[in-house]
């Protein structure tokens, strides 16, 4: 069966409204119908326009809008496509490929924090039940025990502070009140995966800003700017998945660059207090033009949800109002619960054991393989950014023998070698265990054909 386009004339025909937003609707209410079917190739922006007698800009912002929804695609060849009806963006980089079932044995894809290092709740709930305003109605964005917790370790004066349900909603939200679609964001290359997922699902343009073991590269960020995105995010320690930290003198070069620009700088901090480094921030130098958005999951506990988004007021207020569209406040006992954890001084001991436990980990992992002639870089975080002869083979390799990893080229812009992301945070601490986990990944970094 050949491919099927619609003509301007019969889809003109099905069109009542002939601004950009009906143009888009009865275009939707078509596919929904099953009318075009997908895969179709629609006429083109002029050919339409013409038949409409309206302008091209017209029918070019319609398609714009529908590309944005996921109805429509463009294609170099084929012209303006049709994918089908309206759907959700799926998180495909984040999202697990292939299922393991009872033959995963090690799980080394995701970096999530030891339950067995993390502080207990039940007393932080038990003091956070008794707050005064429980069950109040009223929008809380930040309750006073929490900020007053929060302000001693804050890296700069936040002119404005807000809670948020989790570092990645932190990210999303902050994202989507600064970029429309067709913007651009200067994103670190390589970075999270979700974060590359969250920039792509908003219909902005990721500009990739190269790093070393010191933050991003100065010279790199200077032709992003050259672009003028509207933000440019970074993580200041603890990199995924590099594992390196801003040094000062690195934050004062990245700061000189974004001084004359009109980009903001957003901080994701995703481990916050198990970071090995401490915090460094371009809002040292530009507090009026940086927003941190600073995670307590993976050193508190991921069920607390909680997450503290400081710094630029205007930014910060624009994530307020967006977030009271849904949930509009993070619950008192959440917030409050975290403000005694991080004020308690069992909590801290606690903590500060994690923060030991997992470098030391990544340090034991780290040695193992570089005994195997395997070479790591990764000074910070959860996790090992591993070099490979080639990505699929070594995934095969290490699934056959029911260990799972992340693959390296979730996390790249742009492609720069083969990697895998080796999770760190749960290792065990038998050495000989970690030193058969060093062996088997040895083998899988090596090329295909001395498997």
């Amino acid at each position: 069966m050949g491919e099927i386009t619609v003509e301007a004339s019969w889809l003109a025909g099905h069109i009542g409204e002939r601004s950009a937003r009906g143009i888009a609707a009865a275009l939707t209410d078509l596919i929904r119908r099953g009318d075009i079917a997908e895969g179709s190739r629609l006429p083109t922006v002029r050919g339409l326009a013409a038949e409409l007698e309206v302008s091209p800009a017209t029918v070019a912002e319609a398609w714009s809008t529908l590309r944005r929804h996921r109805v429509v695609s463009a294609q170099r060849r084929r012209g303006t496509v049709v994918i089908g009806p309206p759907s959700v963006p799926r998180p495909a980089r984040y999202e697990r490929i292939g299922e393991f079932g009872s033959r995963l044995a090690v799980d080394l894809a995701i970096a999530a924090p030891d339950p067995a290092l993390l502080p207990r709740l039940d007393d932080a709930l038990a003091a956070a039940a008794c707050t005064e305003r429980l069950n109040d109605y009223a929008r809380e964005t930040i309750t006073e025990r929490l900020r007053e917790a929060v302000e001693p370790t804050w890296p700069f004066p936040a002119e404005r502070r807000l809670v948020v349900g989790g570092g990645y909603e932190g990210m999303q939200l902050v994202c989507q009140t600064l970029a429309l679609p067709g913007d651009r964001i200067a994103v670190e290359d390589p970075t999270g995966a979700r974060l590359l997922d969250i920039v792509e699902a908003l219909g902005a343009e990721v500009v990739p800003v190269a790093c070393d073991r010191d933050g991003p590269i100065p010279s790199s960020l200077a032709r992003a700017l050259r672009t003028n995105p509207a933000a440019f995010v970074y993580q200041p320690r603890g990199h995924t998945p590099c594992g390196h930290a801003l040094t000062p003198a690195r934050a004062a070069e990245l700061a000189a660059l974004l001084a004359p620009a009109g980009t903001l700088a957003v901080e994701d901090d995703g481990i916050g207090e198990v970071s090995a480094a401490p915090a460094v921030s371009i809002g040292e130098h530009l507090p009026g033009r940086t927003v941190l958005v600073r995670s307590y999951s993976k050193s508190h506990g991921p069920d607390l949800r909680v997450a503290v988004i400081g710094g630029a007021g205007e930014t910060v207020e624009k994530v307020r109002v967006l977030r009271s569209y849904g949930t509009g406040w993070t619950s008192r006992i959440l917030q409050d619960a975290l403000a005694w954890l991080l004020t308690d001084a069992q909590t801290r001991r606690t903590v500060a054991h994690a923060r030991e436990t997992y470098a030391r980990r990544r340090e034991t992992l780290a040695a193992a393989l570089a005994e195997r002639e395997v070479p790591t870089a990764n000074r910070d975080g959860l996790m090992l950014w591993v070099p490979v002869a080639e990505e699929s083979a070594a995934l095969v390799t290490l699934a056959a023998h029911g260990v799972a990893a992340g693959p390296g080229s979730r996390y790249q812009v742009t492609a720069t070698g083969p990697h895998l992301r080796i999770a760190t945070s749960r290792l065990p601490e038998d050495p000989d265990r970690v030193a058969e986990l060093a062996e088997l990944i040895a083998l899988a970094a090596a090329p295909p054909s001395l498997h």
